[in-house]
Parts: structure tokens; sequence; C-alpha cells
């Protein structure tokens, strides 16, 4: 391995069809990926594929938007999922997404999944505030709670999700600054803060607190985050695709995947004005660091 996708999606329903392929295609490009489940199918699925492949990694945990009757996009869990421990979903097969029931938090079964030597993390976690309700806010707090307690029980790093509340509905709060509160107060272990969308002050103080920060492909279309690739310590950053979503230029309009991880470390060099192998190596270092695979080819 010479880079690693440090959060992608490869047991979603979006790569149903070609899957094997399509951790082919990472492999030859050098990529070793960590899997990412957002509850407990995908959780599963995410253990079951990393078992099959050397060079793949699991992480076990559930999403925020999950805690609760939510939106789902059907590239995650395809148009018709109803998995037994869920009521019906409610929606359409061939929607482009629909509205199901929200998980609770089941923390036996997730540290039995979470004991197996493939899995290296617990998440995706977190706060999202993207499409919150009010009434939802404890749910999602009690599940990351839960979930940073799993993590620190079973001594493996989080990985976290956070999300802004757009502005214009006002609602929630500061997710960065709730999530931090949070972690301070309960985490034991350190971890990643995927695809983070926070500014400079923000990010330095999860970068304080000892959290490294992963950026995507959207480092290609968009200067919105130069600044914190820029001032953040080269040995405080990942590299992810977050994939099947975020693709980079010049993939733009097509489904991502981890194959394109290169482009993603290319631009975090280009942005810090540093060689691309001195970034590439320690980016990928930075991998074997924060999960614990240092002693793995």
């Amino acid at each position: 391995m010479r880079y690693f996708d440090a959060h992608t999606h490869v047991n979603f329903a979006a790569y149903e069809v070609d899957r094997e392929e399509t951790i082919v295609r990472a492999r030859e490009a050098g990529v070793g990926m960590n899997v990412v489940g957002t509850q407990i199918d995908t959780s599963l699925a995410a253990v079951e594929v990393a078992r099959a492949h050397d060079d793949v990694w699991a992480t076990i945990g559930l999403h925020p938007i999950h805690t609760s009757k939510s939106y789902h996009d059907t590239k995650e869990l395809g148009p018709s999922f109803a998995p037994s421990s869920h009521k019906a979903t409610e929606g359409k097969e061939g929607d482009e997404g629909f509205m199901s029931r929200g998980e609770v938090f089941n923390s036996a079964v997730y540290e039995a999944l979470g004991r197996d030597q493939k899995v290296i993390a617990i998440g995706e976690c977190g706060l999202d505030y993207f499409r919150l309700e009010e009434n939802t806010k404890d749910v999602q707090k009690n599940a990351f709670i839960e979930q940073i307690e799993l993590a620190n029980k079973l001594q493996k790093p989080l990985m976290l999700h956070i999300r802004p509340a757009l502005q214009s509905l006002g609602v929630g709060g500061n997710a960065y600054n709730d999530a931090l509160e949070i972690l301070k107060e309960h985490a034991k272990v350190k971890g990643d803060v995927h695809f983070f969308a926070g500014d400079w002050a923000t990010a330095k103080k999860f970068l304080d607190f000892g959290f490294t920060l992963s950026f995507t492909g959207v480092l290609t279309f968009t200067q919105d985050y130069d600044e914190v690739v820029r001032n953040a310590p080269l040995d405080m950053l990942l590299s992810e695709t977050d994939a099947p979503y975020i693709t980079p230029i010049p993939f733009r309009g097509k489904r991502n995947e981890s194959a394109h991880i290169p482009l993603v470390v290319r631009r975090i060099s280009e942005i810090r004005g540093q060689d691309f192998d001195k970034v590439a190596f320690q980016i990928m270092e930075n991998a074997r660091r924060v999960f614990q695979i240092s002693t793995i080819a």
C-alpha cells in the first residue's frame, strides 16, 4: 500500500454489481481501504468485505442520521432495504431516497462485531444537524456517547461524522462544538474527523485534542477547505473518498471509488506546496498510526 482511503463505503448497495472489481482497481492503484458501516447491516457488510481482503479493514457503528426516522439514499441501502431489526421502510422501490425507521444502538451486538481483528475503528458516529429536528438531538447525543464508550472499551479509535445545520434552518446549534464537548467528557481514545468541513479555528480545536482530519475529492473542486489543509500539521491529515460520493475532478458525475485516492493526495500536496511523494508517504504513515495497522504491509 502506498495510499489509504480512510473512509469509503464499498459495502453500500451502489457497488452491488462490481464490488470485487472496485477493490481490485484500488489495489492496482496502491490503495488500502477502511470500509465504514453506517448501521448494523452495513457494518456487518463492512466486516464481511474486510475479512475477504488483506488490504481492506472495517469500521462499525451507527451514523447519527440512522438513530431516528430519517432520509436515506438508495446508493447506501438500496431501493428496497428492510432490515429484520427494523419495521418496514417507507418509500417506493426506485425512489431516489426514502424514509426509514431509526435504529436503537445495541452495544452488545456492536461490541461482539467490534472485537473482530479486521475492525479498526468505531463509527461513523457523531452529530448530524443538517436535517435535524430539535427532538432528535438527545437521541443522537446518547447514541454518540454509547459508541464512544464502546471505543473506550475496545481501545479502538473513533470515526467521527459531524455535520453542521443548514444556516437557513437555525436548528441545533454548532455541531462541531457540541461534539467536542461530548468527546472531552467521555472519550479516552482519539480518532479521525471524517470529511472535515469546518473553519481553521474549529479544526485547531480538534487537532489540539488529538484528532486527525480527513479530506475528500471535494478539494479538487472547491477552495473552501484550503486554509485548513494548508495550516494543519502534515502528520494530522488523512485522505478519504467517502465513496460512492464526492467524486473528484476529472471524474465528477460518476460514482466515486478508492482508486481515486491519489488525486486527493496530490491535491493536498498542491495546496500545501509540498512534494507529492513526501505527502503521500506521511499520510500513509498517519493512517497506520491512527488505525493501529503499522505492522501490516
